[in-house]
C-alpha cells in the first residue's frame, strides 16, 4: 500500500532584506499539464489524462502567497523532511540503487535565519497530515492529522455557507462532519465544485476513483437535500476543466488552502500541508461577520466561475444570493446544452455535477483497491475502531 509525498510549497528566502522572503503553499505541482489560467484553456505542455479532457487538459487550482514569520514555519516543514533519517523508500531494490547512485547522502540544509518580520492583518495557521508509522517520524512519532482536526472544530461552528472545491471529495468518515453541520444548522448552505470525471478512466481504476464520492455525495444530499449544490466546470470551447483545487471557506471568516482533499487518504495517511487563514479585518460589505480574505478568496473563485466582473462580485457576498446565483448559472448553461448548444452560449462554467452511477458488479470489483490503494487509512488502530481522528 502506497502512499504519497504530497505536500506542495516553495520557499524563498533572503540574505538580505528579509520582508522580501515569501513561501507559496496550495495545490499546484510542479510539473507538466499545470501552467493553466482562469480562461482554463490548458497548459501547452500536456500530461496524460482521459480523453475527455482533450488533448491539452484544463486545469484549475489555487495557491497562496505566504509573507512574516509564517514562513519560517514553511521553512520548518521542509527542513523536517529533508533531515528525516527514514530511508525515502521501503522497496529493497530502489534503495539499493539510491545508495549505489550516493541519493541517500542528503547535504546538510544552512542554518535557517530568524523569522520574517510580521506584515499584513492575517493570522496564518499551518495544518499537516502524517501517517502513523511503524518507526515514526521524529517530528510526528504517532503521526499528525492537524488538518482533519482543525476541520471538524471550524465546521461544529458553521452557520451560513459552506464552499468547497475539491479533487476527490471521498471518504464518509471524513464527510461526516459536513453532513452533522448541515443537519445541525436549517440555514446552512453548501456550494461544492468538483471535477466532472476522474483523472483515471481504466475499467478498474475509473470505478475506484468514483466508489468513494457515490457514497460522499449521497451522505451530504440525505443531510442537507437542496440546501447543498454540486457542480463541476468547463471552459468556454465546452471541455470539461479538471479541479485540482484544495479549497473551503466557512461563513466568510476561516479559509484553507493546501494539499490535501477531503478523503480519508489526504486527513490520515499521504504527508499534506495546508494554510488556514483568520483575517484580523471585519469586511464591511453586509451581511455582517465576514472577515475580508476569505470573503473575497470566495468571491474572487465564484467570480471566476460565473464570469462575473469585478464590480459585480458584490452581489455575492449574501450567502444565499451567491447559491441561487450559482444554481441559475449551471441550470442555464446545463440548458444551453440540452438544446444543442443553439444561440449564444450563456455566460459562466458551472454545469451541475451527475451523480456517479457505477453498477454493482463494478462497486464489488473496485471496493478492495479502493480501500487498500486509492483511499487508505493512516490513523493508528485506537482510531480506526472509534472512527475519530
Amino acid at each position: 500500500m502506497g502512499g504519497s509525498h504530497h505536500q506542495k510549497f516553495v520557499i524563498l528566502r533572503h540574505d538580505e532584506g528579509p520582508e522580501r522572503d515569501v513561501a507559496f503553499v496550495g495545490g499546484i505541482d510542479l510539473c507538466h499539464s499545470r501552467r493553466d489560467d482562469a480562461a482554463h484553456e490548458g497548459d501547452p505542455q500536456p500530461a496524460p489524462m482521459p480523453g475527455v479532457y482533450g488533448p491539452r487538459p484544463p486545469w484549475h487550482d489555487v495557491q497562496v502567497a505566504i509573507q512574516g514569520p509564517a514562513v519560517a514555519q514553511v521553512e520548518q516543514v521542509f527542513c523536517e523532511r529533508w533531515e528525516d533519517p527514514a530511508p525515502e523508500t521501503r522497496d529493497p531494490l530502489r534503495r539499493l540503487r539510491d545508495r549505489l547512485g550516493r541519493l541517500d547522502d542528503a547535504p546538510p540544509l544552512p542554518r535557517p535565519g530568524p523569522p520574517p518580520p510580521r506584515t499584513g492583518h492575517h493570522h496564518v495557521q499551518l495544518l499537516r497530515t502524517y501517517p502513523a508509522r511503524r518507526g515514526g517520524y521524529p517530528f510526528a512519532p504517532e503521526g499528525e492529522r492537524s488538518i482533519a482536526h482543525a476541520y471538524r472544530k471550524v465546521l461544529a461552528r458553521a452557520g451560513k455557507l459552506i464552499y468547497l472545491e475539491d479533487q476527490y471529495l471521498w471518504s464518509t468518515d471524513v464527510i461526516e462532519p459536513f453532513a452533522r453541520a448541515l443537519e445541525r444548522e436549517p440555514e446552512l448552505r453548501m456550494v461544492v465544485v468538483v471535477p466532472r470525471h476522474p483523472d483515471q478512466d481504466g475499467w478498474l481504476a475509473g470505478p475506484a476513483s468514483l466508489i468513494g464520492r457515490v457514497d460522499a455525495l449521497r451522505r451530504l444530499l440525505t443531510a442537507g437535500g437542496d440546501r447543498v449544490a454540486v457542480y463541476d466546470l468547463e471552459n468556454h470551447q465546452g471541455t470539461p476543466v479538471y479541479v485540482h483545487a484544495k479549497v473551503c471557506v466557512v461563513d466568510d471568516v476561516w479559509a484553507t488552502v493546501g494539499s490535501d482533499n477531503v478523503n480519508l487518504r489526504s486527513w490520515t495517511y499521504d504527508s499534506e500541508l495546508s494554510c488556514a487563514v483568520l483575517d484580523e479585518r471585519e469586511d464591511p460589505r453586509p451581511p455582517a461577520g465576514g472577515r475580508r480574505f476569505a470573503r473575497d478568496l470566495r468571491l474572487s473563485l465564484m467570480g471566476e466561475h460565473l464570469d462575473l466582473p469585478a464590480d459585480r462580485l458584490d452581489e455575492l457576498c449574501d450567502p444565499v444570493a451567491a447559491f441561487e446565483t450559482f444554481a441559475r448559472s449551471a441550470r442555464d448553461l446545463e440548458s444551453w446544452h440540452e438544446n444543442g448548444r443553439e444561440g449564444s452560449r450563456p455566460p459562466g462554467r458551472l454545469r451541475p455535477h451527475p451523480a456517479p452511477r457505477l453498477s454493482h458488479a463494478q462497486k464489488l470489483m473496485a471496493l478492495p483497491l479502493y480501500r487498500l490503494a486509492v483511499d487508505p487509512d493512516g490513523r493508528p488502530p485506537a482510531l480506526r475502531r472509534t472512527r475519530g481522528f
